[in-house]
């Protein structure tokens, strides 16, 4: 997996303008289209990386060519390694430690929440989930780590999302139960989660 000292997220309300505007960034600078694509909620959403400079020319002229059409963005300049991988998919597990979940109304907003909780604390970021056709539209990132830290992991991000007319909110379960932590290691989607069964005599 190449990793980019930059990257941004581009979510757009029309997916021809997407598409039309994904183009025409990828002709402004010499940046990599991470990846694009439609998602839930009638979006599309693209995800590129490169230099700080080209990153940050392709992002305006998204925002410019976009106008109208950009729902949300983020720009992180110098993203750290863990959300850098979370965001193309890679995933680590929680060892049974403190859980967070927090959930948001678009994907860049959970994105630059998740930058600000991993740069400010020692928090592991398990999972990131950008969208996918059950969310309609939410993103979602899940959070492992020592009780103090996942506190501060969320007032951090809270604090980084307070002001927004959006949808922002999250859980911390200071002692999951084992299902559940078994569940957050594999997905927390529901078509890929492992079916449990009752154990012992109760099962009879």
């Amino acid at each position: 997996m190449k990793k980019y000292p930059a990257i941004a997220v581009v979510e757009f309300r029309s997916i021809a303008d997407g598409i039309y505007t994904t183009d025409a960034i990828l002709k402004k600078a010499p940046i990599a289209m991470i990846k694009g694509g439609t998602v839930s909620g009638g979006r599309y959403l693209t995800i590129f990386g490169g230099t700080t400079g080209s990153v940050s020319e392709s992002l305006t002229e998204a925002l410019t060519i976009g106008a109208g059409s950009v729902l949300d963005h983020a720009f992180l300049p110098d993203v750290h390694p863990k959300v850098h991988d979370a965001v193309l998919g890679r995933r680590t597990g929680t060892e049974q430690q403190t859980v967070a979940i927090l959930e948001t109304d678009t994907i860049a907003a959970n994105v630059r929440a998740a930058e600000v909780a991993v740069k400010g604390t020692e928090v592991q970021l398990v999972e990131l989930r950008l969208a996918e056709y059950e969310m309609s539209g939410k993103a979602i990132s899940v959070y492992a780590g020592e009780l103090h830290e996942v506190q501060a992991a969320m007032t951090i991000a809270n604090d980084f999302l307070r002001g927004r007319q959006a949808f922002t909110h999250h859980r911390i379960i200071a002692r999951p139960h084992e299902v559940i932590s078994q569940q957050l290691d594999q997905t927390t989607r529901y078509n890929d989660a492992k079916v449990h069964e009752l154990e012992g005599e109760e099962a009879s």
